[in-house]
């Protein structure tokens, strides 16, 4: 079993080899349900010994998994996506209670990873070469993709199911075996998913699970074993996997934080840009990456936007998740980050900025001591202020008043992030400019979250993303595999004197 279970609190264990089995480590995080602040899991600070283990373990299986046809590899993905959509309401209410997530937004979730895996599915049509032949006299050409080996995935809090399932079904398809750190806020969901992976018929270590801290991140960055890192998270700890994993030979790609942007002309539908920007100010409590946390409505839409979207901010239900669906929105992963989300609205106001709507006056009864903030709106911000330029991972939105588009770009061009960008307008001279000049590498036009799907990569620039292949898509194919290019010629006595059989026959 993937925990051991003592007064309602569960203890989670390693997946190495293909068992579960405690860890060596004697310290422990706790693992809370955000809408109580109730203890629901404690988990394992592993160290370097119990990293190795998973190492060896996925070394191991991956020299017998790497011979497996690819087809075969692929019909483990699609019993796995079987059992993820046949357990699929499990998932989510897992994540919910960890996390802190809508039961709605968890599934959503939920169903995003599921589309990784249906996207690993097709991997054998994907990672075909490429051949020529005569490429010269008598030579033929061709490029084979090869699995690289043990490759590790480290993910964040903010999405428990869905992160993780970008990085290794596509691996394990590709022909390498994974260990994988969930981040130790939210590990409950992975192991959940873990089980699934198992019973779809995964050979013992070619999937493998490890908790803990930055003592068992470095053991991982630092293993020679270890072939390939992918990362989500902030941007300085992206930055740190970066330097550390290439230092040690890994390829490593590695998405950090963000500031995405979202322009509104006065000629949007302001109902539309209401709602949409609601959901991608507010959604997941705004915790995720690609959150709306600064709008920059231009000449007089600010008049029209603020009152409409505070009037319909102020009547979302912010309560508990973990008991029914009642919820618009629900709490912050911990008490320390909530600390963290109204220490950033009290520096804005400080700045000098309007508090448009107050999150801090939210009010959840029967929560405990869950952590709670309510949808907050901080207008007319300047762009020098710490509530413009850095990522809170709240649900706050800063609202920067621009006189023109080109203001408006200029304002996020000077953004050291480049995650994701949006603009609301119905002028496709207005969205062909921001699309082209704005630095970001995904864009919106009239859409809240420009979040790809699982057929496209993930494409972050600047600092919110360090690396050269994204995840997702084929390039997370291309990441996963490194590429053979071989030449050949046959040498025989007549090949100067060889004529085509069929043009002989005509009398050519």
């Amino acid at each position: 079993m993937a925990v051991t279970q003592s007064n309602a609190v569960t203890t989670c264990k390693l997946l190495i080899g293909g068992d579960w089995v405690d860890s060596s480590a004697t310290e422990f995080s706790e693992v809370f349900n955000p809408s109580t602040g109730e203890v629901i899991a404690k988990v394992p600070v592993c160290k370097g010994d119990d990293v190795d283990r998973a190492v060896q373990a996925a070394h191991q299986a991956f020299l017998e998994w790497r011979e497996v046809p690819i087809v075969e590899r692929a019909r483990v993905m699609f019993r796995f996506k079987h059992l993820l959509e046949e357990n699929y309401e499990e998932i989510a209410r897992c994540v919910t209670r960890e996390h802190g997530k809508t039961i709605a937004e968890a599934r959503a979730s939920v169903q995003r990873g599921i589309e990784v895996v249906e996207f690993a599915c097709g991997i054998p049509s994907l990672i075909m070469g490429e051949s020529m032949e005569n490429i010269a006299r008598n030579v033929d050409c061709e490029t084979i993709r090869h699995p690289i080996g043990v490759c590790v995935g480290i993910t964040p809090f903010n999405f428990p199911a869905m992160v993780p399932l970008w990085m290794y079904p596509v691996a394990i398809t590709c022909g390498n075996s994974f260990v994988l750190k969930p981040s130790e806020k939210v590990p409950l969901a992975s192991m959940l998913i873990a089980e699934m992976l198992i019973k779809a018929g995964l050979p013992k270590g070619v999937f493998n699970v490890v908790h803990g801290g930055k003592e068992a991140v470095d053991a991982l960055l630092t293993h020679k074993l270890v072939k390939a890192v992918s990362f989500v998270g902030s941007t300085p700890i992206a930055k740190y996997i970066y330097e550390m994993g290439t230092k040690n030979g890994k390829r490593v790609q590695s998405a950090g934080g963000a500031k995405n942007h979202i322009i509104i002309m006065p000629d949007a539908d302001m109902k539309q840009t209401v709602q949409a920007l609601q959901a991608s100010a507010f959604g997941c409590a705004g915790e995720r990456c690609m959150a709306g946390s600064l709008a920059l409505p231009v000449g007089d839409a600010a008049d029209q936007l603020v009152p409409l979207l505070v009037e319909s901010a102020a009547k979302m239900k912010v309560g508990r998740t973990d008991n029914g669906d009642g919820a618009d929105m629900g709490p912050v992963i911990t008490s320390q980050h909530l600390k963290h989300v109204r220490g950033m609205i009290e520096k804005g106001e400080a700045e000098g900025a309007n508090i448009a709507l107050d999150g801090r006056k939210v009010n959840v009864a029967d929560a405990g001591n869950g952590y709670f903030i309510g949808p907050t709106v901080i207008d007319k911000a300047k762009p020098d202020m710490s509530v413009v330029k850095d990522e809170i991972f709240g649900p706050v939105l800063s609202v920067v008043r621009c006189n023109t588009i080109e203001d408006a770009i200029a304002v996020g061009n000077d953004c050291e992030f480049g995650n994701g960008a949006v603009i609301f307008t119905n002028d496709g001279n207005a969205a062909r400019q921001f699309k082209r000049y704005f630095n970001a590498g995904m864009i919106g036009i009239n859409v809240g979250v420009p979040a790809p799907m699982a057929w496209f990569p993930f494409t972050g620039w600047n600092n919110s993303f360090f690396g050269d292949l994204h995840i997702q898509g084929r390039e997370g194919i291309q990441f996963y595999t490194q590429q053979k290019m071989t030449m050949t010629r046959w040498i025989s006595p007549s090949a100067d004197k060889f004529q085509d059989p069929i043009w002989k026959a005509k009398g050519k």
